[in-house]
């Protein structure tokens, strides 16, 4: 388990505040999870929030909601392809007519959490973090263990690509668009931390939904995990170092 300083530890490189001042992380940690395959309760969780989605898909674009199209822009910032690799948001709500599919407990929980905000949510392993989560550019030289074809690979970042990682390496690329297999969350896991990545549609409002992310994340995971150990902060890039 990580101990309790490691939430205090976690920040945000400058070069990445340099591209987006105005962004906001929520992070979320928790133990004494309840693990395992979906059920009703986390169902209940990822169906109402489709429901918000589909109403909002009803009179615009999934790439024009203004905390999506916000992303793509801060995609296009630093390189990448938003209608290659789109932001982890988008590429939920684009799937809500279809059915977003179920994985687990946890995992539906925090897409839940995402669809119904429209705002990137991410869940990883926190037993398996090696020293502080950090949001920075890469050089291009880190490693980023994933899954091709069932078996597991090493891929590069591209240099200056915003990614989270640790002292083992990347665990999210382009900021939110893919998490490593290392950290993953799977059916057993009890410890988890739960990362939103929140920026201003206009000037000043990412403040107001990165506390409705805060208080949506840990509302979810009391709901589905009684009696779990919840802690929070919300980075600034103005506190970038």
């Amino acid at each position: 388990m990580v101990d309790g300083t490691w939430l205090s530890s976690a920040f945000i490189a400058p070069e990445v505040a340099a591209l987006r001042p105005d962004y906001r992380c929520v992070l979320v940690t928790a133990t004494e999870l309840r693990p395992g395959p979906g059920d009703a309760v986390s169902d209940a969780l990822l169906t109402a929030a489709e429901d918000v989605a589909q109403a909002a898909l009803a009179t615009i674009p999934a790439d024009q909601l203004p905390h999506i199209a916000a992303w793509r822009e801060a995609f296009r910032a630093f390189g990448a392809k938003p209608q290659r690799t789109r932001n982890s948001a988008e590429a939920l709500v684009r799937r809500v007519g279809r059915g977003v599919p179920r994985i687990d407990r946890l995992t539906d929980t925090y897409n839940a959490v995402s669809i119904r905000l429209q705002v990137p949510v991410g869940g990883e392993n926190l037993a398996a973090y090696r020293g502080p989560l950090r949001l920075v550019r890469a050089t291009g030289e880190e490693e980023f263990p994933t899954l091709a074809s069932g078996a597991e690979v090493v891929e590069h970042p591209e240099p200056g690509e915003v990614v989270w990682r640790d002292d083992l390496g990347v665990t999210c690329r382009r900021w939110n668009w893919r998490q490593c297999d290392r950290t993953r969350l799977d059916g057993e896991t009890t410890e988890a931390v739960f990362i939103g990545d929140v920026l201003d549609v206009e000037p000043g409002d990412g403040a107001a939904r990165a506390a409705a992310v805060r208080e949506a994340l840990l509302q979810a995971l009391e709901h589905v995990s009684p009696g779990a150990t919840l802690d929070s902060r919300v980075l600034l890039a103005a506190d970038a170092r």
